[in-house]
């Protein structure tokens, strides 16, 4: 049979698990390696291969490291021992950033400058680098150390200040109208500051078995007349399977508890997750040095926690990668098979650049943390801008009085009562405009991904006649139990602090 029609990448999130979790299942290999990837950094002064300094920081333009005092440029180092044809990857590769926090890691750090013989104390859980208070040389750690402060791999920041305020600027410019008065008056982009964020990295190794049933609608018709109209549909239906092997690149989860925290009532962390993806096949081996001129939070999540969701997350993965052959299939599919068996995972701890502009909305006892961030690479922004509340009430109200105006002016269209929802409509548009709720990272859609060896069924059992619903009863391929997952993790975590 020839699906040839286009892919529909409508993005439909589902959260009732009912049919989610039918005839789920998903098997590891537990064979595990560490891959040391600090080997060879050196703590302490991190010298320029050409004149000595240790006044080093990022060149945001090329992405090198640059010597602030000869101006010299070093080409970025990639991370060694780690398994790059992920379609060989066996077992489970853990870079040691990611290994476990210990709980008792001390924060604190104490380095011999090798210029003047000081000794200069740096506080891991605010920064990796620091001067030296006598000498003025720079100092930084770059071997790891178990408390989560020093990852793998880093991004470099792609996208200047300047750029990130344009960004900024343009986003809030567009939602002032409706903006809170005290927000308005106290705006600035200038505050924005550049972050970088924990990630874990994941590539996976894996063979994906889907089973289930799909409907072709055939029919589309009106039964009855005025106000007993009612739609019916035709179907043909087939029994489906989709088997295949599927590697997966770089599959992005934060590691910090509460970035993965998105239904906080009191911050938008959802508004940071929707910047992504990144651009992670450019990332380079950790250094002290990247850091300078920006602040960092350490991540405090280890794998074992996040391994669920990221198992959960790769079958969604492996799901939406077969909509291009199941396109002809209008009425959508049942899948009740649907496993993810893993051959081979790799684990990265990941510094990822955001540049981040944050207000404190205090409403009496209330307060929420609003965020308008920019993905520091691809100057991808999203934002939350608290709302003037009896403005849009008020504003809404007369949308309303007009709707039932019109209304009430035609009276001789059938759908007339339409007009009464205007108000509704107007307030609803505009709220999830300036808070954007429901914006997040399409990580089933946006995640890397290959598959190959496919093997495809789609056996014709049945027509189907007078469907009341406009899709396949049980209708779960746009359902994500990765986010499902995610929720239900994440809320047992905050129960328990």
């Amino acid at each position: 049979m020839n699906n040839g029609s286009d892919v529909n990448t409508e993005n439909t999130v589902d959260t009732n698990t009912a049919t989610a979790q039918a005839a789920v299942a998903s098997t590891v290999s537990t064979e595990q390696t560490v891959v040391q990837t600090d080997v060879g950094n050196k703590d302490g002064q991190n010298k320029c291969p050409k004149c000595g300094s240790t006044d080093i920081m990022t060149n945001i333009k090329t992405g090198k490291l640059k010597c602030q005092f000869c101006r010299h440029e070093f080409e970025a180092k990639k991370v060694d021992g780690l398994v790059d044809d992920i379609s060989q990857l066996s077992g489970e590769v853990i870079a040691s950033g990611a290994s476990n926090i210990s709980a008792d890691a001390n924060d604190v750090v104490t380095f011999k400058c090798e210029s003047c013989g000081a000794e200069v104390v740096v506080d891991t859980s605010n920064a990796t680098s620091a001067k030296c208070h006598w000498c003025r040389s720079i100092l930084g750690v770059n071997q790891q150390i178990p408390n989560g402060s020093i990852p793998d791999i880093v991004l470099p920041f792609g996208i200047t200040k300047e750029e990130a305020k344009v960004e900024i600027d343009k986003f809030v410019g567009k939602r002032k109208f409706f903006a809170f008065p005290k927000f308005k008056q106290e705006f600035t982009s200038e505050n924005v500051m550049g972050v970088y964020l924990p990630y874990m990295l994941v590539d996976v190794n894996g063979h994906a078995t889907f089973k289930g049933k799909a409907e072709h609608k055939t029919r589309e018709y009106t039964v009855g007349s005025d106000e007993h109209k009612k739609t019916y549909y035709d179907a043909d239906c087939y029994n489906v399977e989709r088997e295949f092997d599927i590697i997966i690149n770089g599959l992005s989860i934060e590691s910090s508890a509460d970035k993965l925290d998105k239904n906080n009532s009191t911050k938008t962390t959802n508004i940071i997750n929707s910047i992504m993806p990144f651009d992670v096949e450019n990332c380079v081996k950790y250094d002290a040095n990247y850091l300078r001129g920006f602040t960092s939070e350490k991540r405090d999540t280890n794998i074992d926690v996040l391994k669920p969701i990221v198992h959960e997350q790769a079958k969604d993965v492996a799901k939406f990668s077969t909509r291009e052959t199941m396109s002809f299939y209008d009425r959508g599919t049942n899948w009740t098979t649907q496993q993810l068996d893993v051959k081979g995972e790799q684990w990265k701890a990941a510094y990822l650049p955001v540049w981040l502009y944050s207000y404190l909305q205090i409403k009496g006892n209330k307060k929420i943390l609003h965020y308008v961030a920019v993905n520091a690479r691809t100057k991808e922004t999203m934002g939350s801008v608290p709302i003037h509340m009896p403005l849009l009430f008020f504003i809404s109200a007369i949308v309303e009085i007009l709707g039932i105006i019109v209304m009430c002016m035609l009276d001789d269209f059938d759908f007339n009562w339409i007009f009464l929802l205007s108000g509704f409509v107007y307030f609803f548009i505009i709220y999830s405009k300036y808070r954007n709720s429901d914006a997040r990272h399409s990580y089933e859609l946006e995640t890397k991904n290959e598959t190959s060896n496919l093997r495809q069924v789609d056996d014709f059992f049945e027509s189907r006649t007078k469907l009341s619903s406009s899709s396949i009863d049980g209708r779960n391929d746009h359902s994500l139990s990765g986010e499902t997952a995610k929720n239900n993790i994440i809320n047992n975590i905050m129960k328990g602090q």
